[in-house]
């Protein structure tokens, strides 16, 4: 079977093309080929295009088909449209990655399944992902586009460390410096590592009964903040000095970190993986957080060039704290 990953370097899609070719699928990866952070793909044919330049796309496939086309890289309709004029002839199955974001924020109940409107009134990334979903259902529909949408959460993997700062939120704790957590700590999260995620995704390619279906691929491994944050600062090797900080405040000094707390992060959120798991029976997730961060700690350690510091974030960080200390100078325990 021969599968097109639009991508295949980043946190999600490398894992998926790895297991992939293990799986003896033929792949081939589009892209600009300027990531370095991963080893080169062994098994993987890399074919050297642009995908927001639809004619060196062109150019570089020619008249070839793929059994499965895998889309990383649409995030708003305009690409999608372009996706449509590209693949529609060019595959039997389009396989669009969108977000479990996108669905309704906060959600009425939980956990969340498939069938939870989508429906994100504060992250225009989420009602762009829902936008995408709709043309595409559409052209399903109408025209029997042959589309599965797929809808991660927040997935990670060893070149990731999944808390907003990154190494620079690594690097505070290192020091003995505060770190911020959302609201009290207690809003439940899940956290996917890459490896688990692309057991089921992979399960999906070829199958008929996936077309024209949505799906979210997640653990099952609910945890606070508070447990994430400490998890993170036991694989570090330190005693996290956590900050309970509302997440509305982190918004008037960070629009774009308080758009990604307000809509997604510091919502308590959980979703049901039944559907996935009746259709991909293997899809079983073994990397629990404790063991995947350290593996991310450890994968940072070892890559000095990934320890890059933001004095930005870092700015924020104690512009917000100074504010909290200001506004509530009896509980400022870190001054």
């Amino acid at each position: 079977m021969k599968v097109l990953f639009i991508g295949g370097t980043g946190t999600i899609s490398y894992s998926c093309s790895k297991l992939a070719i293990k799986k003896g699928f033929e792949v081939s990866l589009l892209n600009r080929g300027k990531s370095t952070l991963r080893e080169p793909l062994v098994g993987a044919e890399l074919i050297s295009a642009d995908i927001r330049e639809p004619e060196t796309v062109r150019q570089a496939l020619g008249d070839r088909r793929f059994d499965v086309v895998i889309e990383f890289l649409a995030f708003n309709p305009h690409h999608i449209e372009t996706d449509l004029q590209l693949f529609w002839e060019r595959t039997n199955q389009y396989i669009f990655i969108s977000s479990a974001s996108a669905y309704q924020t906060p959600p009425e109940k939980l956990p969340v399944t498939e069938e939870t409107p989508l429906d994100n009134p504060v992250w225009q990334y989420s009602r762009d992902k829902a936008a995408c979903e709709a043309r595409l259902m559409q052209a399903f529909r109408e025209e029997g586009f042959p589309v599965t949408i797929v809808r991660p959460s927040h997935t990670y993997d060893e070149g990731y460390i999944p808390v907003t700062g990154r190494w620079t939120f690594v690097d505070r704790m290192l020091q003995g410096k505060p770190v911020i957590v959302y609201g009290d700590g207690t809003s439940i999260w899940t956290m996917t590592h890459s490896s688990d995620f692309a057991k089921g995704f992979v399960g999906l390619f070829g199958r008929q009964e996936a077309i024209g279906q949505a799906y979210h691929i997640t653990s099952d491994e609910w945890q606070t903040w508070n447990q994430i944050v400490g998890k993170l600062a036991e694989a570090v090797g330190v005693e996290p000095k956590i900050v309970h900080v509302p997440s509305d405040l982190i918004a008037q000094f960070d629009p774009e970190w308080g758009k990604g707390l307000l809509g997604d992060k510091a919502l308590s959120f959980i979703l049901d993986n039944s559907k996935i798991k009746a259709l991909v029976p293997e899809f079983v997730c073994s990397v629990p957080f404790r063991e995947g961060i350290a593996r991310s700690v450890e994968f940072y350690r070892q890559h000095q060039e990934l320890q890059v510091i933001d004095a930005q974030f870092n700015e924020t960080v104690e512009a917000i704290l100074d504010s909290y200390a200001k506004a509530w100078p009896q509980g400022a325990w870190w001054k």
